[in-house]
């Protein structure tokens, strides 16, 4: 439903003629009023029914059911679904903000590489693998890992050179120029 904001004079086309406030039953005689549900509101008299927030100020909408008038929040915190998050199994309201991947819903806080709890932001890559979300850097390493047969011994092996990768090339002290007459055989 649309809250709209109006001019008494301009609907009448009459100035002595005002129309009167669905909420208080009194003539409108204020510069604006609002008009909701096919009749006419004091902004004062256009509130929430479980928060009294004025309708006018939270926005152009408002939500009915069961003879109430709601602000969005108290429609969806009274008559909306809850879930569970996919990632944390907690309970999620259903007027709180959410992320989808697929058939899944997550908290916000909760959307984040469920190896690295590396947080995403717009733009960023993300992969559902067997129902988890995984940043690119972990779902292409598990896909790597995969690939080989499964052998711990090759997998502590493939981590250890992967390591060794990351910290970069060890300095042995020598210019890099010279005879070659002492040569790096790759042992600290």
């Amino acid at each position: 439903m649309d809250v709209k904001t109006e001019s008494p004079a301009r609907l009448t086309g009459n100035s002595k003629t005002a129309p009167e406030c669905a909420g208080c039953q009194k003539v409108i005689r204020e510069r604006y009023l609002l008009k909701a549900l096919d009749q006419f509101w004091h902004e004062d008299c256009l509130k929430c029914t479980c928060c009294d927030c004025r309708l006018g100020e939270v926005g152009s909408t408002l939500f009915t059911k069961a003879n109430l008038i709601l602000c969005k929040r108290d429609y969806l915190r009274l008559f909306g679904t809850t879930g569970l998050c996919s990632a944390c199994n907690k309970t999620i309201p259903a007027f709180e903000m959410v992320m989808r991947a697929r058939g899944n819903v997550y908290h916000l806080e909760c959307f984040a590489c469920q190896q690295c709890n590396h947080r995403f932001c717009v733009g960023d890559k993300f992969y559902l693998f067997e129902n988890k979300i995984l940043c690119e850097y972990d779902y292409e390493e598990r896909m790597l890992f995969a690939s080989f047969p499964y052998n711990y011994n090759n997998l502590s092996q493939i981590k250890k050179q992967a390591r060794g990768l990351q910290t970069g090339p060890r300095d042995d002290g020598s210019s890099g120029y010279g005879s070659g007459d002492s040569p790096y055989d790759g042992r600290a």
